[in-house]
């Protein structure tokens, strides 16, 4: 098809490539209607992937869009108590999310777990097959956006994620560091193999802005969002602030009264996806 863009995640056409490519992927069950799939990833851990999306689901329910949170950061789940959620999802066959506050549908281990303190000592192959329960075992209902926290790098999870569902896009997350660059490649290189959109680049920590006087601190170096952006042909970028008030709202399960401003721009164009 001399037409193809070899964007097969959010192409609609029934090609004969597009079936080689999605040979691996997984339908939910009859109970869920999930119309988009956005995948947050990182290259290395401990950049603030699961606080980047909160907030893009946040940003998108206060938009009146029906939205899910797939946190299949099995070894470090931490979306249910950002979100403030304390129960525990139940089913047998099949599971039922949990909803924020807000309404956020959500589904992660730690939801399915007796405490929330129990390590997960699981190998890979387990851990992916979870991530993949997750998709295809729970009742998700009517879902506009599912936003899926993916685990850091390009292992067997974030794998599975890429091949099992169906993604239509993904939202990279970084910080101000010199490696930032190498790392965000590498994000980038699996997407491209994976034929996977790229829909904007989040740096966290960005700054800290001075209480006293307003102006902006590089605690961690200078910003090279806009740089990696245009060094990867990312059009859409945003900057996260270190914020003390984000972080107390984060562990008070309120995530939901965060500023979520920062993130304008990305979740447009996630809602202007086709």
């Amino acid at each position: 098809m001399s037409e193809c863009s070899s964007q097969c995640s959010s192409c609609n056409k029934d090609c004969s490539d597009r079936k080689e490519k999605n040979q691996f992927l997984k339908e939910t069950n009859d109970k869920s209607n999930v119309k988009k799939v956005i995948g947050i990833v990182s290259g290395k851990g401990g950049v603030g992937k699961s606080l980047v999306t909160s907030l893009l689901a946040s940003n998108m329910n206060k938009r009146d869009k029906n939205v899910a949170i797939l946190d299949a950061d099995i070894t470090g789940p931490s979306i249910p108590k950002a979100f403030g959620i304390k129960g525990k999802a139940y089913g047998q066959e099949e599971f039922l999310p949990l909803e924020s506050e807000g309404g956020v549908k959500i589904m992660s281990l730690n939801l399915l777990v007796a405490d929330d303190t129990d390590p997960v000592i699981w190998r890979g192959p387990v851990i992916a097959g979870t991530v993949t329960q997750f998709w295809t075992d729970v009742v998700w209902g009517d879902v506009d956006y599912m936003f899926v926290d993916m685990p850091p790098g390009t292992g067997d999870v974030p794998l599975t994620v890429f091949q099992s569902l169906p993604l239509a896009g993904i939202v990279i997350v970084t910080s101000p560091q010199e490696l930032v660059s190498m790392i965000v490649a590498k994000a980038v290189n699996m997407a491209k193999i994976m034929n996977v959109p790229i829909l904007g680049l989040v740096e966290n920590m960005s700054y800290l802005k001075c209480p006293d006087c307003d102006k902006e601190i590089a605690v961690f170096g200078e910003s090279k969002v806009e740089k990696v952006a245009e060094e990867f042909e990312i059009k859409t970028f945003a900057k996260i602030p270190i914020d003390p008030a984000i972080a107390s709202l984060c562990d008070d399960g309120r995530i939901e009264e965060v500023d979520v401003s920062f993130v304008d721009d990305i979740v447009s164009k996630i809602e202007n996806l086709e």
